[in-house]
């Protein structure tokens, strides 16, 4: 449904707002060898987040990506998944066709919509804080 560079981008912002809580900055290293992610390309995502200013990085030797606690309980996944893969996941069609709407649907599409729905509302409603919450409880990984 993501495509691989949000997956990983999520898994990132997830793990560096985990740290940021304990007060550290973290490593391209750290982050790319804690969600398992090649060090190239999760630098490339890093860097598209920090543009976009989902993810603040410092420089110099206690340098590091971190995200600002306030950042946090106002940060929903919803912008995270538009920097990284913009609007299609709430408008693309289930069958990957270019040309899917009510006029012309392909026989996922009334069925995808609610989907569609239902993933944009889950998106928009959860928060990193409430991610960085559920880690806390032990059950929960951000590598395979």
């Amino acid at each position: 449904m993501f495509s691989k560079s949000c997956e990983y981008g999520l898994r990132a912002v997830i793990f560096i707002a985990q740290q940021s809580r304990l007060g550290k900055k973290v490593s391209l290293i750290t982050i790319s060898e804690a969600i398992d992610s090649p060090q190239a390309f999760t630098a490339k995502i890093l860097q598209q987040l920090t543009k976009n200013q989902i993810v603040n990085s410092a420089k110099g030797p206690k340098g590091g990506f971190y995200i600002e606690t306030e950042n946090m309980q106002l940060l929903n996944l919803s912008a995270i998944v538009k920097v990284l893969d913009g609007d299609s996941i709430y408008t693309g069609c289930g069958l990957g066709l270019k040309q899917c709407n009510d006029q012309k649907p392909c026989p996922l599409h009334y069925r995808f919509v609610a989907i569609r729905e239902e993933l944009k509302n889950m998106l928009e409603k959860t928060t990193l804080l409430m991610l960085v919450n559920d880690m806390d409880l032990d059950i929960f990984h951000l590598k395979t």
